[in-house]
């Protein structure tokens, strides 16, 4: 059974970081392109980075220069560094493992930034 159990989401202010984990079992994560998505309230779902089993990476317009999208192999977990964060980052951010013909995601954790 694929889980991918996302952790890290909080409130935090304006200007601030943090790290989102995306850990996954049940599936051979070296052939899996990974992505962090997000909705925020009112809005549809969108990218906001990807990591391909490579490691080459693309990110959303809005995030460039802030977010960071990383993958550690051996445990099968990949990360979204967010830093200088602002009030529209707030969303549920979703993990996502895509292979071929096989979609999977995460059930999604929220953050929020707000003073």
């Amino acid at each position: 059974q694929v889980q991918l159990v996302e952790s890290g989401g909080g409130l935090v202010q304006p200007g601030g970081s943090l790290r989102l984990s995306c850990a996954a079992s049940g599936l051979t994560f070296s052939l899996y392109a990974m992505g962090w998505y997000r909705q925020g309230p009112g809005k549809q779902r969108e990218l906001v980075a990807s990591i391909s089993r490579g490691g080459s990476t693309n990110y959303a317009d809005s995030v460039k220069g802030r977010f960071t999208i990383s993958r550690d192999y051996a445990k099968n977990t990949v990360y979204l560094q967010m830093n200088s964060l602002k009030p529209e980052d707030t969303a549920v951010y979703s993990c996502n493992a895509y292979w071929n013909r096989y979609d999977y995601w995460g059930q999604g954790t929220q953050v929020t930034v707000s003073s």
